[in-house]
């Protein structure tokens, strides 16, 4: 997976891929003053979930169909910038042992780098989009949205989400394991239901309904549910509980979902219709929800807005970055000390690292945030904790993959370099992270004595293998301290075949 730099101006073309387990969706917008409007949108029933077998693993059949999939949006978005086009996989993608082996071979089919989310990330980015396609209003929220694989619950106001849940059950996966080959009984349907409710009771007063108010559901299987509703009348203007205890007699009245001959459902939603409806209606009587209304936002839309957010320098991972230092209580004058030296030595070294400087910039400014937040756990294993927090926290607006290269800088900024752990970080990271590795590494050591005063202007320069500090003459001989550091990390160097001199 390649890195992207990000734009000074906002592109006029982007586009978002959602590669859930159920269905794969892509939307292109054009982008003109910071305004979006839809060019185009392409949808594909992959139902990626069902491809999963006992032990975890995506079978070849699915990946193909998949693969095909990808191959047909690689051909609507060939001629866009890689930093204009964002995908993102999620419930399946994150459960399938052979994931990353799948990935490959999809970025290629595709033409993209693929990240995958975290359900969380994944509930966040929904609401997004779902904020986005209706009028701001004072109102706390219910967002609900039913995936293959998962389904996500968010409360929020506005465009702020409060709250966020992503529980592992969708509509592939509880159609596939309680409606097996499409059969319906009542037997079956109050399993699903014992099943959703397991999953969902945790939560019960998190999302109840005095949390919230009004509920706005946001996913294929809902909007199905609400076109089949309101053509039979059973509901009118949206989601009725009523109307769903309508739609699950009718059901129940059936053997198989051939034979449930409602109108506006298509025949490609069937075999995971009814994995959908037990999750809906669960959920309706779980929460005691009498109404709902349907949004046509949902995930590809959060991506796009999340994306603008970037563009016009809100960020939200630096939020994120920003909370859990002060979470971690980190010393910020430190912290800032340290981004002004990996400035200083950008500046120096950006011909050397080319376009990509900018972006390496910015993860080097993340990790100078967060190299001490596990300095109050165990200082001596202080930048294990730290990574490991980082790799396995829900951090709002970060892939895994993201996480994954910002855990490995703050696990090796000090002692040994883990060299096996930069080589396992997708392409081109996994070429570019030691140059990154090193910057933050002189960084900390020039800005241990935590005194801006103490460093004075230096020369550096960075080669493949090489790298050369020049100090004020005789600086480093009042400087015994650091002069020692960089002696033990000419030594931490050499291990990782790089040559450090100073002088």
């Amino acid at each position: 997976m390649t890195p992207t730099t990000e734009q000074e101006q906002a592109p006029e073309l982007v586009a978002a891929v959602d590669l859930g387990s159920n269905s794969f969706h892509m939307i292109v917008c054009s982008v003109h003053k910071g305004q979006l409007k839809t060019l185009d949108r392409l949808r594909e029933m992959v139902r990626l979930a069902s491809g999963l077998n006992d032990k975890k693993i995506l079978d070849e059949p699915t990946q193909q169909r998949a693969l095909a999939c990808l191959e047909r949006f690689g051909q609507r978005i060939q001629n866009f910038s890689e930093s204009n086009v964002r995908i993102v996989g999620t419930n399946t993608l994150r459960t399938a042992k052979n994931s990353k082996q799948f990935l490959q071979k999809a970025e290629r089919a595709i033409g993209y780098p693929i990240h995958i989310i975290s359900g969380i990330e994944e509930a966040r980015l929904i609401y997004q989009g779902v904020a986005h396609s209706l009028q701001s209003n004072a109102n706390r929220r219910l967002v609900m949205d039913i995936g293959g694989g998962s389904t996500e619950y968010i409360i929020g106001t506005n465009s702020d989400p409060a709250q966020k849940e992503s529980l592992r059950m969708g509509c592939v996966t509880v159609s596939n394991q309680f409606f097996t080959d499409g059969a319906i009984s009542s037997r079956r349907f109050k399993q699903a239901q014992i099943f959703v409710n397991q999953q969902l009771n945790t939560y019960r007063n998190l999302f109840n309904h005095n949390r919230w108010d009004e509920a706005i559901g946001a996913s294929g299987s809902i909007r199905a549910i609400r076109k089949v509703l309101l053509a039979t009348e059973w509901s009118k203007g949206g989601i009725t509980l009523d109307g769903l205890e309508k739609l699950k007699e009718h059901a129940l009245n059936c053997k198989h979902v051939s034979e449930l001959d409602l109108p506006e459902l298509d025949q490609e939603r069937l075999p995971v219709f009814m994995g959908g409806l037990v999750i809906l209606y669960t959920t309706f009587k779980t929460l005691d929800i009498d109404k709902m209304s349907v949004s046509d936002g949902a995930l590809r839309e959060g991506l796009i807005y999340d994306y603008l957010g970037r563009m016009f320098n809100h960020d939200v991972r630096s939020d994120t970055v920003q909370l859990l230092a002060e979470h971690y209580h980190t010393d910020r004058p430190q912290t800032e000390r340290i981004k002004t030296t990996i400035e200083a030595i950008l500046q120096q070294v950006g011909p050397f690292l080319g376009a990509q400087s900018r972006i390496m910039h910015q993860y080097l400014n993340w990790a100078a945030e967060l190299h001490e937040i596990s300095r109050n756990i165990a200082h001596s294993q202080y930048h294990k904790h730290g990574a490991y927090i980082i790799k396995h926290g829900d951090l709002a607006g970060f892939s895994q993959q993201d996480q994954n290269l910002l855990a490995t800088l703050v696990l090796s900024h000090r002692r040994k370099i883990p060299l096996k752990t930069i080589k396992h970080l997708p392409p081109t990271w996994n070429k570019l992270a030691i140059y990154m590795v090193i910057i933050l590494r002189i960084a900390v050591i020039l800005q241990r004595n935590r005194s801006h005063s103490d460093i004075p202007e230096f020369t550096i320069t960075l080669t493949p293998k090489t790298i050369d500090i020049e100090f004020p003459e005789h600086w480093l001989d009042n400087a015994p301290l650091t002069q020692a550091d960089l002696k033990l990390e000419e030594a931490y160097l050499a291990k990782a075949k790089f040559s450090l001199h100073t002088s």
